[in-house]
């Protein structure tokens, strides 16, 4: 991998609900770090060589950790420095939170992936990708109306922003945006108002500036 880098290195895509997280946290978190935007199809040997997984956030660390989940990301993050208090909003338990995080990575993450990306799971289609995609929006859509109850503070654990709320708001986000009419017309108006007000924050714009793919620079 070369030498260690100054700053801690964030390999990231921009659209992936799960680098995403990791922005988020660091961003809030205040901590400096290098952003490296990575192209799927194409990926780095440096990607590789910190994690040979090939997947998003790798967050690389001066001292050679590597961290690539993104969870791990966030709260090695917030840690840190955690001036909004995600990992401990007032009256909220931390069982809480791992639940609600648990849920939104297993079930509705597997129902997801099938609604918005049907076609990927032909075996199991079984030739209707139209039918599946709508079946998986109908469970999907169950766990969203919980959600929508558990808001009724302005956020998912009472009334300000934690850990949970950042960590599933880019699932959130990216359902949204398979249909988004069909997404609005939906009586869900805490979850509409809680993904409309996160899209229109600073935070969410900062994490969401575009950047140039990142290579490898050949030393000679």
């Amino acid at each position: 991998m070369g030498a260690l880098p100054a700053l801690p290195v964030l390999y990231s895509f921009r659209r992936c609900p799960y680098a995403m997280r990791a922005r988020l946290a660091l961003s809030v978190s205040g901590q400096a770090h290098e952003l490296r935007e990575v192209v799927l199809r194409n990926k780095p040997a440096d990607l590789l060589a910190a994690s040979p997984k090939g997947t998003v956030p790798v967050l690389m660390l001066p001292g050679g950790e590597v961290l690539d989940e993104s969870l791990d990301i966030m709260r090695w993050a917030l840690a840190r420095h955690d001036p909004a208090q995600w990992l401990a909003p007032p009256g909220a338990s931390s069982d809480e939170m791992v639940a609600l995080i648990a849920a939104n990575d297993g079930d509705f993450k597997r129902h997801l992936d099938r609604y918005k990306y049907p076609n990927r799971y032909a075996d199991e289609s079984g030739g209707d990708a139209a039918g599946f995609a709508l079946k998986h929006r109908t469970e999907a859509a169950h766990w969203l109306a919980q959600l929508d109850m558990c808001l009724a503070g302005g956020w998912l654990l009472g009334t300000q922003a934690s850990l949970v709320d950042m960590a599933l708001l880019p699932f959130v986000r990216q359902f949204a945006h398979t249909d988004a009419d069909w997404f609005a017309a939906q009586p869900w108006p805490r979850l509409q108002g809680w993904l409309a007000a996160f899209e229109a924050s600073d935070l969410y714009a900062g994490v969401m500036q575009k950047h140039a793919p990142w290579q490898t620079v050949a030393v000679a």
